[in-house]
Parts: C-alpha cells; structure tokens; sequence
C-alpha cells in the first residue's frame, strides 16, 4: 500500500524551511574545486569569494526555483491540468526570446549584465516575452476550456518561439555562447542585483497569487461552479496569467532555462499534503527553491573542478522522477 498524504500543510512547511537552511549551508561551502568551507579560513580573500560570489549565487538559485515552482502551481490551476507549467504554455521559450533579442539590440552578455539596469531589462524582456507567448497560446487554444487544445498551443508556440531564437542567434552568431549558457541554464552569473530583483518579484507574485488562491480553488471544482460561487473569472485569470508570466520571465532571465522544476515542485507537494491553494503556493514555491538548489550545488559539487550546466542536470532528474511516477501509476 502506498502511504498517505499528510493532511496538515505545517510540517511539510518546516521540512522544506529545514531543507533550504541545510543547503544554503552546502551551497556556500562548494566551490569550483568541490567543498571549501572558505569560513574556516578567515582571510579577505576567502570572505570576499563568500559574499561577492558564493552567497548571493546560492539565494538567487533559491529564489528562481521558488518562482519557477509558484508558476507552475498557478498554471496547473489556472488550467486545471497537472501536466501545466510555464514551459508548457510558451512563456519560457518567449521570455528566452526576448532576452536573446535585448541581447542582440544592446549587445550585451549576461556576463556583463551585472548592474541594476541590465538586469532590470533582461528581467523586462523576459517579462514581455513570457506575455506574448501565454497570450499567443491562449489566442490559438480559443481560450482554457479545452485542456487538450490549450497544452497541444502551448508545445506548438513553444516549438515557434524556440525557432525564432535560433534563428536570432542564427542571424547574430556573436551572441551565441552567451545564448548557449542561457538555454542549457546556469546559476554562475547571479549577483546581489539580481538577488534583490528575483526577491522583489518573488514577494510581489506570492502575495498576489495567494490573494487569488480562493479562485483557483473554485476552478478546480470547474468554471460554473466558480461562476455560481461569485468569482470574477476574467479577472482573476488576467491577474493570474501576468503573475505567472512574471514570475517565469524573471527567473529565466536570470537563470536560464531550468528544466521541470515548475512541473515537479506542486506534484512533490501533493504527494505529500493535499492542501488549499493558500497553502499549496507558498508550499509549491519552497519546494521549487529546494530542488534548484539541490541541483546546483550537485552541478558544482559532482564533477569539480567542472561544472554540469544546471539546466541539464534538473532535465534528467525531474525526467527521471516523473519516470518513476509514470511506472508507479500506469496509464
């Protein structure tokens, strides 16, 4: 027999709460030669690595996680499909476009992209291309109420945005290294601006996915019931569709593309506690932020002095876990 869920979201809370403290501690200790607790140390050199590198790279791999786990938690219920998530729907693959576009009107590299305004923009363009490719999906689907036809949208405008990146590249193959390090994802070029952006869109997309949480609820009992329970269902999907376009364009502006970080966060949480969105967002982004966070410091760490690209490491893993889910639960 396999075990219950939980039926009380707290303890799950505090385990990923304790979880992101142990690896926030792994993740300032691992270097590019594999694990240096550069405390022990006590010299300049050592804390100016701590705090100029290792720290705001390990929070700001936290918090993209925490974004990508809450958007695909408010895509999974915004579509009432457990096999939603940002990439599904377009808004990865077009925030990569727009960043790859910025990148090539102002030429610049996410190495060079270390100030408040770069990254301002980067986080911008991401922002608008998440936007257009959701909007262009949701367009070509005729809206959310075939299941079926919005994620069949979301792989074609996915596959479209995705050419049209290469083809960017294609046409300005200057770009191409940086754009390489962006698509296979990475944490290495993650400063305390960046840091301070990721956290302040963080805040801003869970207070306001967690004021819409009493929607999601009433969609996942469908769309008259909602209606009949008072929802303002246009709304409250305008709100949710741009948090989630946010909260994508932001982390992957920074980051990357991380794979199944934004599908594998809420399903780790429901196997564990079935909970209210109120509590299933906050949740869904703390796993995020664990499993990112996992995966890079085990990019860092395995193969050191080299360093997997993070992007692909979380593929294989989130590819393997739902792998396993499939086996377990068979069609």
């Amino acid at each position: 027999m396999s075990a219950q869920p939980l039926h009380a979201p707290a303890p799950v809370a505090l385990l990923l709460i304790a979880a992101t403290a142990v690896l926030c501690a792994a993740g300032v200790a691992v270097g590019s030669l594999g694990w240096e607790p550069l405390w022990a140390h006590g010299n300049d050199a050592s804390a100016s690595i701590l705090w100029d590198i290792r720290l705001p790279r390990t929070l700001g791999a936290w918090l993209a996680g925490a974004l990508l786990g809450l958007a695909g938690a408010v895509a999974q219920g915004l579509f009432r499909n457990p096999l939603a998530d940002p990439y599904l729907l377009g808004s990865a693959t077009g925030a990569a476009l727009g960043v790859a576009l910025l990148l090539v009107l102002i030429g610049i590299s996410p190495i060079a992209a270390s100030g408040w305004l770069a990254r301002l923009g980067l986080t911008g363009a991401g922002f608008a291309g998440a936007v257009v490719a959701v909007l262009a999906t949701l367009a070509l689907a005729r809206g959310v109420q075939h299941t079926l036809r919005l994620l069949l949208a979301g792989v074609i405008v996915g596959m479209v945005f995705g050419a049209l990146s290469a083809l960017v590249m294609f046409r300005v193959p200057e770009v191409m290294r940086a754009m390489q390090a962006f698509l296979m994802g990475t944490t290495g070029f993650l400063g305390w601006s960046a840091v301070a952006l990721l956290a302040a869109v963080f805040a801003a997309s869970l207070l306001v996915a967690i004021a819409f949480s009493r929607a999601l609820d009433a969609l996942s009992l469908g769309e008259t019931t909602a209606a009949s329970l008072g929802i303002a269902l246009g709304p409250a999907r305008v709100v949710l569709v741009a948090v989630m376009a946010l909260a994508t364009g932001a982390a992957v502006a920074q980051v990357g593309l991380i794979a199944f970080i934004g599908l594998v966060a809420p399903h780790l949480v429901r196997s564990a506690v079935k909970p209210t969105y109120r509590w299933l967002l906050p949740l869904a982004a703390l796993a995020g932020g664990v499993l990112l966070l996992a995966a890079d410091v085990l990019a860092r760490w395995l193969l050191a002095p080299q360093e997997l690209p993070v992007g692909v490491l979380t593929a294989v893993l989130g590819g393997g876990y739902l792998l396993w889910l499939m086996h377990r639960r068979p069609l």
